[in-house]
Formats: structure tokens, C-alpha cells, sequence
């Protein structure tokens, strides 16, 4: 098939989805908003529409370069990842069939904004076949207008075979736990709907029983400044570690390093990516007891949940696993079953290929 995607090129999850199906043979055709900041990808045609004005006149050009690409390109589906900015240029293009995959908070959080919720109804009304990640981003989903028979749960899908157990890098643990204890490790960006604060004030209480534990944050964000001040004023900074952002082939490298992963987030589409890459690579998760993630780990069976922001029950999860190398070997290793089950990678996208063929003419 020739497809063509209007999809962010500086998210890794882009990258993933499309480089399958340029890998099976399709022809394809990418637009971007954003300048590609990863990598290119073989036999795949890029169009970058990151130049220029965010606002409506931007969006306004945006459009008409969309509809003279889709005209110059004839491709057999246009798919489009993430329903604000992205939504509205596809949509508005006029091409069909429509492909509209939501992320997450273009979906969960359109309600809130009356201008935000017009538009991304508008936009969904507009796909032929529409995919998310969740139960409950579909029946927001619907809420918003769409029909549900027109959409489909397809995971963005975890590699197993790349992100599995490795054993932990020597060089890793002495850098981050010299002494010789534990470590917890996020990989969570710096941004409010992650809520890092959370896991940074559990670090005393866990302290309190594990003295030498030590916590690794991996990820960037508007909220660095506060959360190293927080780590600061809490006296942490030796027992918390801001890392950045970290190349993406050497996450498998940095999560078999660590004894447990956390996630704080108090929202998310799906299971997130990260959650399921520490799962697949066997380390025990704890994580936040949202909507979604409870749909996927069964508390003390596959991992551990907590309430949304609270450092105490945070702590109170961390503690048992940190101190118990036994019950950090079962839980990692349900884990990775779970994700292999439902989540793989391979299976995913073959599902999502299997429905492009049903909008063939």
C-alpha cells in the first residue's frame, strides 16, 4: 500500500509505528509539524512543515501544504497520530480515507478547553477508522462524538525481543550506587502530569529503612529547575541522581541496571511505554493506580499500585521490593508474560495492518 502519516518526528513512538510498516514494503510518505530530531528511517519520504507560525495562520499554511503533498503523493490512507494540531491540519486537507490515532491527553483532556473540544470532535468525526490505546480513551472517544464502531484498541506495542532481561551493567551500578545499594529508576519527562514531586518526597521515608538506596531520573522538562531544588531542600542530593535525556538505544542498558521502576504520572492514554518497557525487561514496576494501569498490573501479582500522589504509599510499596530480591525475581518475571501476551510490538502493528487493508477500494 502507499500510506502516508502525519505524525510528530521527534517522538520515538512515531518512529516505531512507521518504521514497521517501511520495513514490510509499503510506500510511505511522512509529514511532519515538528523537525525530525531521531533518526531517518530508509525508504521513507519526509515532509517537514516545522517552519513557520503555531498559530492559525501557521495551521492555515499547514493545511495547504498538506493537500498539495496528498495531491503530488496519491497515497492510499492518510494516518494521523495525535488529534490536536496534527487532527486539525489532516483533517481540515480534505483527504480520505482517514486514519485518527489519539495519544492521550488530545483526547482526555479536550473537554477542559471549549475552543479544544469543538475541534478535535470536529476532527473525529472525520475518520473513517479511528485506534487509541485504552478503554477509557475510547469511551472519551465517544463521548466526544465519535462512532464506536469505528474504533480500535491497538497498543503501540513493546519489542521483546529488544527490551528483555540483559543482566545490569557493572559501569551503571557503580556510577549510580557506589555502596553497593538498590536502585529505583524513572523514566518519567520533568513535567507536571508525571508528578516527579511525588517521588522525590517518598525518598526520605524510604530512606528511613534503606539508607543507601539510591533514585535515578531519566527525562528532561519544564519542571527541572523545581524538582532539583525540591531534591535540594529535602537534603537528597546524594541519594538522587537528574540524568537528562538519554539516547533511546540504551534504555534496555539503563532499566536492567535498576532493582525497581517507578512511575508517578496521574494520567495516561494507555499503559505507558516505559511502564511496559521495565516490565518487559523483568524489573518490578510500581506505579501510579490510575485508570488504565490497574487493566494491567494486578497489585502485588505483576507489580504494585499506589494512590495518585502520595509519597507515603509510594514509599510503603518500594520499601518491600527494594529489601526482597526474591519478590523482585517474581514480580519482574510476571511482568514480562504480561507484556508479551498483550502488548508485543510485532503483534500490534500487524493488527493495525490487517485494518489498513480493510479501507483499500
Amino acid at each position: 500500500m502507499k500510506l502516508c502519516f502525519l505524525a510528530a518526528a521527534d517522538s520515538i513512538h512515531s518512529h516505531k509505528w512507521i518504521r514497521f510498516f517501511a520495513e514490510k514494503g509499503h510506500a510511505i510518505d511522512w509529514i511532519s509539524l515538528k523537525t525530525n530530531t531521531i533518526s531517518e528511517i530508509p525508504g521513507v519520504r519526509f515532509h517537514d512543515l516545522s517552519a513557520g507560525d503555531a498559530g492559525p495562520l501557521g495551521i492555515l499554511s499547514s493545511i495547504r501544504k498538506t493537500r498539495r503533498i496528498l495531491r503530488e503523493t496519491k497515497p492510499d490512507l492518510l494516518h494521523i497520530h495525535y488529534l490536536g494540531r496534527n487532527g486539525v491540519v489532516g483533517s481540515w486537507s480534505g483527504f480520505r480515507p482517514l486514519v485518527l490515532t489519539g495519544w492521550g491527553s488530545d483526547v482526555l483532556f479536550a473537554d477542559r478547553e471549549f475552543l479544544k473540544c469543538l475541534l478535535v470532535s470536529r476532527v473525529l468525526k472525520r475518520g473513517d477508522l479511528l485506534t487509541c490505546d485504552a478503554n477509557h480513551m475510547k469511551e472519551a472517544m465517544v463521548q466526544l462524538g465519535a462512532k464506536r464502531e469505528k474504533i480500535h484498541l491497538i497498543n503501540f506495542g513493546i519489542d521483546t525481543k529488544r527490551f528483555r532481561p540483559l543482566g545490569q551493567d557493572p559501569n551503571l551500578r557503580k556510577d549510580w550506587a557506589p555502596e553497593g545499594g538498590p536502585v529505583v529508576i524513572s523514566l518519567r519527562n520533568l513535567e507536571p502530569i508525571y508528578d516527579i514531586g511525588t517521588l522525590i518526597r517518598s525518598v526520605p521515608l524510604v530512606l528511613q529503612q534503606i539508607p543507601n538506596a539510591k533514585f535515578v531520573l531519566v527525562g528532561s522538562g519544564s519542571q527541572e529547575a523545581e524538582l532539583k531544588a525540591l531534591t535540594e531542600s529535602l537534603g537528597l542530593s546524594k541519594s538522587v541522581r537528574f540524568l537528562g535525556r538519554i539516547p533511546n538505544v540504551d534504555l534496555p542498558r539503563y532499566l536492567c541496571s535498576a532493582d525497581v521502576y517507578a512511575s508517578t504520572s496521574t494520567s495516561d492514554g494507555g499503559l505507558a511505554s516505559s511502564t511496559a518497557e521495565a516490565m518487559a525487561c523483568t524489573v518490578p514496576v510500581v506505579i501510579s493506580d490510575t485508570v488504565d494501569n490497574r487493566d494491567w498490573v494486578r497489585n502485588g501479582e505483576d507489580g504494585f499500585l499506589f494512590p495518585v500522589s502520595d509519597p507515603q504509599a509510594l514509599a510503603a510499596k518500594l520499601v518491600p521490593l527494594l529489601k526482597d530480591e526474591g519478590l523482585r525475581e517474581r514480580l519482574g518475571a510476571r511482568g514480562r508474560e504480561v507484556i508479551r501476551e498483550r502488548d508485543d510490538y510485532f503483534s500490534e502493528m500487524g493488527k493495525m495492518g490487517r485494518l489498513y487493508e480493510t479501507l483499500k477500494p
